[in-house]
């Protein structure tokens, strides 16, 4: 019918003006200079699929007239303009955003013997690599094998970053010299952390431009150097923002919940694996509205603000983990569709 080939033409050129990867027109009523008789008096599907879009849902008038009342969404694949990136900070604690230069799809990409996320963004594959609050500056590399077989090493530079320090008062003495029992539990928990963050699930679409969890104040930045009672501690590993106690967490991208639970030091936790070794966290909630092995959309809830666990106040201590390290969240807020050199 005429009225749809322009109708799928116009589609066409407006997604090439798209300002983002994942852009949806919806419009609500279009009029057609076309007779269009439905076959039935319910609803008409149409899905026609392109390297480029997806169309769905065209609705005829169900008084068959020459008036076509369409419902018409169009959402652009990630495969057709990429997916953004997070932004590009070589140091520990940030994400070196490497270009591949290579042609194959599905390429695999290893750093320290760790698999890492590979993107294709405005039709370039990119390395996005996590690196390590205890990586050594300098030279590092990256292999990248290739859907033929090929191998090659693509080497880039980490640079220092001096991070700042805090000191933090517990009142709970306790949750700074834990006991004997404590410790157990603290032992058993830090089993399931661990392979909460080294999960690897195969995905061809992982999103990076999160949004934030939860509105607030930021509270305390990644990476500080801490102090509790006086006493050193590991540097902070996420982003703390702090919210009222009972303030909504939404998910900041769409992924899988793969543990959730009551941890020591973190309290009620939930993490969420958003592919390809991207794993998140969500800490000192007061409860949690996910259970374990549900899928979560982007901007769903998955619990409220809380103070449990070792904390000082009611806040969200957010971490983001990227082939096994933890990274600063701040890279994946209003991330990018380019890549630094690296």
């Amino acid at each position: 019918m005429k009225s749809t080939q322009l109708l799928l033409k116009t589609l066409t050129l407006l997604s090439q003006f798209a300002p983002h990867p994942r852009v949806f027109f919806v419009f609500s009523r279009i009029i057609c200079q076309a007779d269009i008789t439905p076959p039935c008096r319910s609803f008409r599907i149409l899905r026609e699929k392109t390297n480029h879009f997806a169309i769905f849902a065209l609705r005829i008038a169900k008084d068959g007239l020459r008036t076509l009342f369409p419902i018409v969404v169009l959402s652009l694949s990630a495969a057709a303009f990429g997916a953004t990136l997070p932004h590009h900070s070589a140091v520990p604690g940030g994400v070196a955003v490497i270009p591949l230069d290579i042609n194959s799809p599905g390429p695999e990409v290893f750093y320290k013997n760790q698999r890492v996320l590979a993107l294709e963004a405005n039709e370039k594959w990119y390395a996005v690599v996590g690196i390590p609050l205890s990586a050594k500056t300098g030279p590092q590399q990256i292999t990248v094998r290739e859907a033929n077989g090929n191998e090659r090493e693509i080497a880039f530079d980490v640079k220092d970053k001096a991070y700042e320090t805090q000191h933090i008062t517990i009142k709970d003495k306790r949750k700074v010299t834990p006991n004997e029992d404590d410790l157990k539990r603290i032992r058993k928990e830090k089993q399931k952390i661990v392979s909460a963050f080294r999960q690897w699930r195969d995905t061809t679409v992982v999103e990076t431009d999160f949004l934030v969890p939860v509105e607030g104040v930021k509270s305390s930045s990644f990476g500080l150097r801490r102090f509790f009672n006086q006493q050193p501690r590991r540097p902070h590993s996420g982003m703390d923002i702090a919210a009222a106690e009972g303030t909504l967490i939404q998910a900041p991208a769409p992924g899988q919940v793969i543990l959730t639970g009551d941890f020591f030091f973190n309290g009620h936790s939930v993490f969420v694996d958003h592919g390809q070794g991207l794993v998140t966290m969500y800490c000192h909630l007061s409860r949690i509205d996910v259970d374990q092995g549900q899928t979560v959309k982007r901007g769903e809830v998955l619990g409220a603000v809380g103070k449990t666990g070792r904390v000082t106040g009611p806040h969200l201590h957010w971490t983001v983990s990227l082939n096994d390290a933890r990274v600063d969240p701040a890279l994946f807020i209003e991330a990018t569709t380019t890549a630094a050199n690296p």
